[in-house]
């Protein structure tokens, strides 16, 4: 096959402790998955989540620098438990969900707040507040069969060294199962598939000169700096 133009490089995330990377097909997200940030924001806590994506060259690995994004003002960190997908399927039964799993690490959903809140109030999309350039960093991936399937530990943000977002895996609402359950319901799902698994509350605004860290019991941290 002759390509008219270079064909765009595949999106990787590293597997922590090797050489080896994990390539990324899709990027799921799920909305409003911890109670708390549903109040924070607003929103009706009795609807079940729901999925968006981004585009899987918004990943940002690390140690990386986050632009922040043209034509906002107000961009929120949104730290998250994400979970790689090793093997596909649709209609995945909670119950032999984990066994689609390569391994876990954490991310953060990058929004622009006040790009997604005009794009509600107008009953728009939500790619440009969710899936613009870098918004979606992320930690080196463990595989599952280091760590075993997180279901809880504490999970949180710091902005500078000032804590913002401090919860548990354990307060989501739908969880990794059901989460990998619900998306199979929707969208075949399949190897290289990333699923962000939603924050919990205490999202708030960052600026140029800011330094993101975060942790998930079991599997790390992250550090982003804004530019």
């Amino acid at each position: 096959m002759s390509f008219v133009i270079p064909a765009p490089p595949t999106a990787s995330v590293e597997i922590a402790g090797t050489d080896d990377r994990f390539p990324v097909r899709r990027i799921y997200c799920i909305g409003r998955n911890y109670l708390a940030h549903i109040r924070e924001l607003g929103n009706d806590e009795r609807k079940p989540p729901f999925f968006f994506q981004k585009p899987a060259d918004a990943l940002l690995p690390s140690g990386g620098d986050f632009p922040y994004p043209p034509q906002s003002n107000d961009v929120h960190h949104e730290i998250e438990l994400v979970v790689a997908i090793a093997k596909g399927g649709k209609n995945i039964a909670a119950a032999d969900a984990l066994d689609h799993v390569y391994g876990y690490s954490l991310g953060i959903d990058m929004t622009r707040r006040d790009q997604q809140n005009k794009a509600k109030k107008d009953g728009k999309p939500w790619e440009a507040a969710k899936g613009f350039d870098h918004s979606a960093p992320i930690s080196p991936i463990h595989p599952a069969s280091d760590i075993g399937h997180p279901a809880k530990g504490r999970i949180w943000l710091a902005v500078n060294g000032d804590i913002r977002q401090d919860s548990d895996l354990d307060l989501q609402i739908w969880n990794v199962q059901e989460g990998i359950s619900h998306l199979s319901k929707l969208y075949e799902v399949m190897p290289g598939d990333l699923i962000y698994t939603g924050t919990p509350d205490g999202v708030g605004p960052v600026v140029t000169g800011d330094v993101m860290t975060g942790g998930i019991d079991g599997i790390g941290e992250i550090e982003i700096k804004v530019v």
